[in-house]
């Protein structure tokens, strides 16, 4: 069904594909990662609500130095008074680190180039960013230029920079051109501006100028761009004489896709914001980018090890939330809620452990969280729509229980009420707190007096070789007191005997496990127990320092559900 009245041929129109029969990209794989230039200062803050003052600027810029960005574009100085003084502090008081260059965005205007020469004056190195829009749309609605007209704007812009830059001879400054809305030009003029650019520069193999092509506004899909980008990067040159940046933006979501295919197409360097910020929808997220190059096992030349702390950064300069599902960065993105996908987790855990192998390999987490500076603490977290798996990962892990697989089927469902009736996420400690009182308590409701409760017991090994076991309990049976003695292969199954003769009924153990909550000689015994009774079956579990003991407490819990369940 169409959401307007009126079918949208007549209004869009798709983009002409790019004439490149014999494209090399889609062949192509990423090895290295791109030289990074951050636009968060820049790009980023002019499409904030509340632009950064000074002292958001500063921690902007420290996270970024400390994550490890070697270009970083700090403002727009002749447009902001704030971005000029910005600039000033950064160099007057010698912050900016050696190996770091910062770049300063400005249009092609002879005023506003020379406002910008004086803003850098004194730095150790900088980029100047200058820029004209040259799109077919922009031409025609903004500027009324032809091609001619807006080719001078650019080679004026350029001359004024090389001039500037004479101004300024203690700073090692390079010159950046980006044919803004890039995307939306044709490729022939895109070459023909970006040439006469290098010419006016005066660019070589020794000292590249930075051709960045945006997509200003992303107008097609990822695969179009990277024809773009490649069609570039095989027919403007000489290509020694510069380096092909991108600056995508994700007005079509798919910013990072486009990237990441413009890459393989020939581009060496990528400006982008952390976690996409910027105008519209965003520029593109460095963040995701960078890890995703991560996965891969590709290096990604900058310090996200402690990403909790990156966006707590970004929250507070940009002022904006991050998704809690953001990409790698999300509050709930190593979250799993789903019972089938809590189980394959869990399971992957453990086939880690067991193989003993570096290489990451666990369903549903396509990261190691503590990678990224996270615990595992969240990675499970269980409400209704979980299963057992969910519920057996937070009892192992927070409390080191780890009931049957049957056990554990028919605990999860008194999890999932219990998430059902308060429409709530179940904290660990309330699962835990309701398999002790389902099991651990006697296993019977607080709103009953159990049936049977172990008062004392004595164990004596009897046989040729030791191998019978006679238990002799002292109980109380529905509030009295009883004694009963029973014989067997081994102390349950003895225990097992003597308590069903008592109660006049048939018992048999389908199922028995035990293991030690935490290592140690001091360790507390788990056990667990599955008896039957005619048709009818339960479980119960028991905990003591001593195993027998826990063995003989799990035996009564489930005797008493047994008579709950009648």
């Amino acid at each position: 069904m169409s959401f307007s009245s009126q079918p949208p041929g007549g209004k869009y129109h798709p983009i002409a594909p790019i004439d490149l029969p014999d494209r090399q990209w889609p062949t192509k794989q990423t090895t290295k990662a791109p030289i990074w230039c951050s636009v968060d200062l820049r790009d980023g803050n002019q499409a904030l609500i509340e632009p950064m003052g000074h002292e958001r600027k500063r921690q902007m810029f420290e996270a970024l130095v400390d994550m490890g960005f070697k270009e970083i574009e700090v403002g727009f100085p002749a447009a902001s008074q704030t971005d000029f003084d910005f600039v000033r502090w950064l160099i007057d008081n010698h912050k900016i680190p050696d190996d770091v260059t910062i770049q300063v965005l400005v249009q092609c205007r002879e005023d506003l180039i020379n406002r910008t020469f004086e803003a850098i004056k004194d730095a150790r190195a900088a980029i100047v960013h200058f820029y004209n829009s040259t799109s077919t749309l922009q031409r025609r609605v903004v500027f009324g230029l032809d091609t001619d007209g807006i080719i001078d704007i650019a080679v004026n812009g350029a001359r004024w920079c090389r001039e500037g830059a004479m101004r300024v001879p203690e700073t090692k400054v390079r010159f950046e051109y980006s044919p803004e809305s890039f995307t939306g030009t044709e490729l022939p003029f895109a070459k023909d501006i970006c040439e006469a650019v290098m010419a006016e520069i005066g660019a070589t193999a020794e000292s590249p100028v930075i051709l960045n092509l945006p997509a200003t506004v992303e107008m097609a899909s990822p695969n179009h761009y990277a024809d773009q980008i490649e069609w570039f990067h095989r027919n403007v040159g000489p290509r020694a004489h510069y380096i092909l940046s991108l600056h995508p933006h994700n007005d079509r979501g798919t910013g990072v896709g486009a990237a990441e295919l413009a890459l393989l197409a020939g581009a060496d360097r990528i400006e982008g914001t952390l976690f996409g910020n910027g105008e519209r929808c965003g520029n593109v997220d460095v963040v995701t980018l960078a890890l995703n190059l991560f996965t891969q096992g590709i290096d990604p030349a900058l310090d996200l090890s402690n990403i909790n702390s990156l966006v707590q950064t970004a929250e507070y300069c940009n002022q904006l939330p991050i998704h809690p599902r953001h990409p790698y960065a999300g509050e709930l993105v190593y979250t799993s809620f789903s019972g089938s996908h809590q189980d394959a987790i869990k399971k992957g855990f453990a086939a880690m452990e067991i193989a003993n192998d570096r290489s990451w390999a666990v369903p549903y987490l396509p990261i190691d969280p503590k990678d990224v500076g996270r615990s595992y603490e969240a990675v499970i977290r269980v409400n209704s729509q979980s299963g057992k798996g969910g519920v057996a990962f937070l009892l192992e892990r927070d409390y080191g229980v780890k009931p049957p697989r049957r056990m554990l089927i028919e605990f999860s469902r008194i999890v999932q009420a219990r998430a059902e009736r308060d429409e709530a996420e179940v904290e660990a400690a309330v699962i835990w707190e309701e398999f002790k009182s389902a099991y651990l308590k006697d296993g019977t409701p607080a709103r009953l007096a159990p049936l049977v409760t172990l008062t004392d017991y004595q164990l004596v090994k009897s046989g040729s070789d030791h191998d019978r076991f006679e238990v002799e309990a002292q109980l109380t049976i529905a509030g009295k007191p009883a004694q009963t003695s029973g014989t067997g292969t081994g102390p349950i199954d003895a225990f097992v005997h003597g308590l069903g003769e008592a109660l006049g009924l048939s018992l048999e153990v389908c199922e028995y496990k035990e293991h030690a909550l935490q290592a140690g000689a001091d360790s507390r015994a788990m056990a667990y127990v599955e008896l039957k009774e005619a048709s009818r079956q339960a479980f119960g579990a028991g905990r003591s320092r001593d195993i027998i003991t826990a063995s003989l407490e799990a035996v009564i819990s489930a005797v008493n559900r047994l008579s709950v369940d009648k």
